[in-house]
């Protein structure tokens, strides 16, 4: 059949008042109760079987069932998950599968409301539902109930439907008025209409004591004007507050809460009720934007924060109040929905699509727009925060959970905040975008595909924080900054205590903290031992600190990375003296040749000093451990005043993802020299292991080094086409390569991001002191969260009594694939693959010994 051809609904005046409803409709019946809608149903039904039509019955509901089962009807149950997307995608399936001209009948979609506890998202499933219906030339008959929803929600429809009809009825009739007729039109189709089913009249009202009565029942079903445009989720907060200022009992609704809000990890769930407050609901609510969950992120950093307030008030004492702003996860599809890019999302989410579609959906992603509505409550969010700088983050749902970390996945970013409302507000929103956008980022998707996360919602929540810091100049930054682990799964120190946890520490913002760039070495402070460090020299101290600091520069409405010599005069004496050190072998040498000046580093040496504060970091963190009942780590703040006052921000926290050592490895003993490619002692981190190599990639450190800067990343994107190549196929890969894995910054190793490497069974970064390559066991950092949770083993060649052996020019005996992978001729001098499959080369690592043999 055609499109628009007109079809019969079983009533044949109706068909008459509304010029037939025509395939492609979908039909919306607004009722008071279900049994009027079963008027209208009963009879499509029933012509449908005469018709012989493809009848579709979507059973997702708790009420009776609006279809009798016969043979005619395919009845189709869907679980009415809290999983909109699951859910939509599903139905979205079955429609596809059967294809045109199908005739359905929806169970209530005023219960979608009651399962996603907002009308926003029933009003986003019909948006995405109602034209995929309509191309297919189908006719779709949906009930809502009367009252239920807000006036949004209902216009989100009453706009998107082809047929809007409001049924009332009293004792004597009912009634029925059109309240939208796409693309027909009369003089009485508009009117209220009289429906008769025992004699199958349907009239319009034409007399003046008709109307009355008529206006008289619609009157009945009034809600009171402000009523009418507040969605469920507010109403069920609403009354929430209310019970609780009236000293009721709200724990159900707290319980309520916590699942449609915080979290639906059911550990966390149950820490969040132990620890919550009604007050600490309602407080995120007030500074909720949207519906929906507030996301892992958000949730980890105000359960930890409720945590210290119960267990540790006095800790609680010097942490800083948090005032951020929560954009529920809801948003997120809304977006999407509103923009019109359901369908590539839909599409990206299938196996043939889920990683050629990103790109494009990413970039739709940075493109699309925000309501009217969402831009005036962006706004709120400017005012309350004044010019001050703040950050928006990812919180996705599945983000910070127990076992999924996707530490680094997503995109922050730093909005400095300065300029007019609407320069402020366009930076806001780009920030948004991006956020959203990063979801779609490579490393996330193969994150996800790899834990079986592919398949699962990931409704990207956003947590807005205010930068917490000073004003040095023209530079807005804290005193310091870092990620602290409450257990410390390696001893970067002898003698030190993994169970006292560690800190990972940088003066400004905590950015140089979890990533790798720039040759910058963060301060790794053991909280037994706090004052402790590896280095014996003032001058290894100085080589081995922290170079570039990072901060928001409010003139240029940029994140900047300086150079200590670009902040250092604008610092006040007492932080000088706290995070500064100097090297005085330096300026020896300088006053010998008649130059007198401070030579300083970066050390945070004041910091660590302070005894109270590295106590309380470390009972922070093990309060925290405790209630978890499993190791967490955190990103902190830290400032300062001149009075030696301190205050610690609490940014986040979530479960620590550390290897569980439980295979023995034996190494074998006296090999001959001559097959040891590789033997090293406490150099590597990761599981115990024994397996057999059977490809190499090795990257020579010097040919890198005189590559053409621009050139560099050609490196990266070779590992990454092999690491793509053999994904998922059962090889075991070494990887080889000079300075650091994981960098951003070319000069120090090469640029990959975890997705180049993550089918790697290992991964070895070499040093070569020539050209100024140092590897870096970078604990706490994103790169290492990485590593944990794939179970890729970390090694690194050092120059130094930690390498026995080292012999890469033993590989030339295998067979060189490089070709397959390297187009450029001069590239195969620098990076070569090697295809060791029938070889019988072992990688051995024994992490108790923390020995490892390649042989």
């Amino acid at each position: 059949m055609a499109a628009f051809d007109r079809i019969l609904s079983g009533i044949p005046e109706m068909d008459k008042a509304l010029d037939n409803i025509r395939l492609g409709d979908n039909v919306v019946f607004r009722v008071s109760e279900l049994s009027e809608f079963k008027l209208f149903v009963d009879p499509y039904i029933e012509q449908a079987k005469k018709d012989n039509r493809n009848i579709i019955y979507f059973r997702f509901a708790s009420h009776e069932p609006l279809v009798e089962e016969c043979p005619e009807v395919k009845t189709i149950h869907i679980p009415l998950s809290h999983r909109f997307e699951t859910f939509t995608v599903e139905i979205h399936n079955i429609i596809d599968k059967e294809g045109k001209d199908a005739f359905y009948v929806f169970d209530c979609l005023s219960e979608l409301q009651i399962a996603w506890a907002t009308d926003l998202m029933m009003g986003n499933f019909f948006r995405v539902t109602c034209p995929f219906l309509f191309i297919l030339d189908t006719v779709a008959f949906f009930p809502i109930i009367r009252g239920k929803h807000s006036y949004h929600a209902v216009n989100k429809i009453l706009n998107t439907t082809q047929l809007f009809l409001d049924v009332y009825s009293d004792t004597r009739n009912v009634y029925v008025r059109a309240e939208k007729v796409w693309n027909r039109d009369s003089e009485t189709m508009f009117l209220p209409h009289i429906y008769k089913k025992e004699d199958g009249t349907f009239r319009p009202i034409l007399d003046g004591v008709q109307s009355s009565r008529f206006y008289q029942v619609l009157d009945n079903f009034q809600r009171p004007g402000e009523d009418q445009y507040i969605d469920f989720w507010d109403r069920f907060f609403n009354m929430a507050k209310m019970q609780f200022d009236n000293h009721m009992d709200i724990e159900e609704s707290c319980n309520m809460m916590c699942n449609i809000m915080m979290t639906r990890d059911e550990k966390m769930r149950q820490m969040v009720k132990k620890h919550f407050r009604p007050e600490d609901y309602f407080n995120v609510r007030s500074h909720m934007i949207g519906t929906g969950l507030i996301g892992g992120k958000a949730c980890g950093m105000l359960l930890s924060r409720a945590i210290i307030r119960n267990m540790a008030p006095e800790i609680n004492e010097v942490l800083e109040p948090h005032d951020s702003f929560f954009i529920g996860s809801d948003i997120y599809y809304t977006y999407i929905v509103d923009n019109e890019f359901w369908d590539i999302r839909v599409r990206q989410r299938t196996e043939e699509e889920y990683f050629s579609l990103a790109e494009e959906f990413a970039d739709k992603l940075k493109m699309g727009v925000f309501s009217e509505d969402l831009r005036t409550q962006f706004g709120h969010i400017l005012e309350y925060y004044g010019q001050d700088p703040f950050i928006v983050r990812s919180s996705s749902i599945l983000e910070d959970g127990f076992g999924n970390a996707f530490a680094g996945k997503y995109e922050s970013v730093f909005c400095a905040n300065r300029g007019t409302l609407e320069e402020r507000l366009t930076e806001f929103e780009n920030a948004i975008r991006t956020v959203y956008a990063s979801s779609m980022s490579l490393s996330a998707l193969d994150y996800r595909k790899r834990r079986g996360l592919d398949k699962r919602d990931e409704q990207m929540a956003l947590l807005v924080q205010r930068v917490s810091g000073s004003y040095y100049g023209q530079y807005y930054m804290p005193c310091a900054a870092g990620v602290g682990y409450s257990y410390s799964p390696y001893k970067f120190l002898s003698g030190i205590d993994p169970k006292a946890g560690m800190l990972r520490l940088v003066m400004g913002l905590g950015t140089s903290a979890v990533d790798r760039t720039m040759g910058s070495y963060p301060r790794l402070v053991s909280l037994d031992m706090p004052e402790a460090t590896s280095s014996v020299t003032i001058a290894e101290k100085h080589q081995f600190s922290q170079r570039a600091v990072e901060a928001v520069d409010v003139g240029e409405h940029a994140l900047k990375r300086l150079e200590l010599r670009e902040i250092e005069s604008k610092l006040p004496m007492y932080l000088i003296n706290t995070l500064l050190e100097h090297d005085f072998e330096v300026e020896d040498s300088l006053k010998e040749r008649g130059i007198y000046r401070d030579v300083r580093f970066i050390s945070c040496r004041g910091l660590v000093k302070k005894e109270q504060l590295m106590t309380q970091m470390q009972q922070l963190m093990q309060v925290i451990q405790k209630e978890y009942e499993h190791a967490v780590d955190i990103e902190f703040t830290m400032n300062l005043s001149e009075n030696g006052e301190y205050s610690i921000n609490l940014l986040q926290c979530r479960p620590l993802q550390i290897f569980k050592d439980t295979a023995a490895v034996e190494i074998p003993e006296n090999i001959p020299k001559e097959k040891i490619i590789l033997e090293s002692v406490g150099a590597s981190m990761g599981l115990s292991r024994s397996v057999q190599i059977d490809l190499i990639v090795y990257v020579d450190p010097k040919a890198y080094y005189n590559m053409p800067y621009a050139e560099k990343s050609g490196i990266a994107n070779l590992i990454g086409k092999v690491n793509w190549t053999y994904r998922e196929q059962g090889r075991r890969m070494l990887l080889i390569v000079p300075g650091r894995i994981g960098t951003s910054s070319p000069e120090l190793g090469v640029p990959t991001t975890f997705a180049d490497i993550s089918e790697f069974e290992a991964v070895c970064e070499v040093e070569e002191k020539e050209v100024g390559y140092n590897p870096e066991l970078s604990y706490g950092s994103h790169i290492f969260q990485d590593l944990v949770e794939a179970d890729i083993l970390y090694t690194a060649v050092f120059a130094n009594e930690k390498t026995l052996a080292f012999a890469p020019d033993k590989l030339s005996a295998y067979k060189d694939i490089s070709s397959d992978f390297i187009s450029d001729e001069k590239n195969k001098d620098i990076a070569r693959v090697y295809d060791l499959k029938g070889s019988e080369l072992t990688l051995y690592y024994d992490l108790e010994n923390n020995k490892l043999l390649l042989v």
